[in-house]
């Protein structure tokens, strides 16, 4: 799912960091004012956890990439807005040190995986496991589907992206200056994949973790459903 540079035009990829700059500066704010000393460590762990879960690229049709995300997993523990910044994180990371996304393309691909994804799992979450208990079978179900509906929207997304650049860019005699591969194409590959394997992955994933933290330490999935902040955190 993450897009090289040279895939997508300068309105694109321009595009891109102006639709993300508000939605940081808002992550940043939340986080800031809700994330408490207790979770930080949580934050850079979920960074982690979606780091090490992107590097599993499996290569498909058109030059880009299939493969979970854990964005889900992180949207559900801490909100959306942590799970934005500490996708973000993990994609900047990947793109300066390992060319896994392209730099020009940072914006979009936060834009898929870091905003569409977190925030779309999260809103699953929270229709279907609202007014469960933290132990309740339901939540580890609400949190398979919320991690993979939410990775099919952001592969969606990222097809979309791809299939309108030969609209966007080409010469006078049609030929596509960046990606070209239209709509048609590209969104039935990337959905296609994601729907048939990787959303599977995520999906079983996120439910693991949380039938883990069920049993291990449910305070961790005590975050609002309602609001999509993680808790305070009280002193002893």
């Amino acid at each position: 799912m993450h897009i090289p540079d040279g895939y997508l035009g300068p309105i694109t990829c321009v595009a891109g960091f102006a639709a993300m700059a508000p939605i940081w500066a808002v992550s940043s704010a939340r986080v800031k004012k809700t994330l408490q000393a207790k979770q930080v460590p949580l934050l850079a762990i979920g960074a982690a956890f979606s780091f090490v879960v992107m590097m599993f690229n499996v290569p498909i049709p058109g030059g880009t990439t299939g493969h979970a995300v854990g964005g889900a997993m992180v949207a559900i523990l801490l909100g959306p807005w942590a799970a934005c910044i500490s996708i973000t994180v993990a994609l900047v990371i990947q793109a300066l040190l390992f060319g896994d996304g392209g730099l020009t393309a940072i914006g979009a691909n936060a834009f898929n995986m870091a905003f569409v994804l977190p925030f779309a799992s999260w809103g699953v979450y929270r229709l279907i496991a609202a007014r469960s208990s933290i132990t309740s079978a339901r939540r580890a179900v609400a949190a398979a589907i919320a991690g993979y509906l939410g990775l099919a929207l952001a592969a969606l997304t990222t097809g979309i992206l791809f299939g309108i650049q030969p609209l966007l860019h080409h010469t006078a005699s049609g030929q596509a200056l960046y990606c070209p591969y239209p709509i048609k194409i590209a969104v039935p590959v990337m959905l296609g994949e994601h729907l048939l394997v990787f959303g599977w992955i995520e999906a079983v994933v996120t439910a693991l973790v949380v039938k883990f933290l069920q049993k291990q330490d449910p305070s961790l999935l005590q975050a609002p459903l309602e609001t999509g902040v993680a808790p305070e955190t009280r002193g002893p």
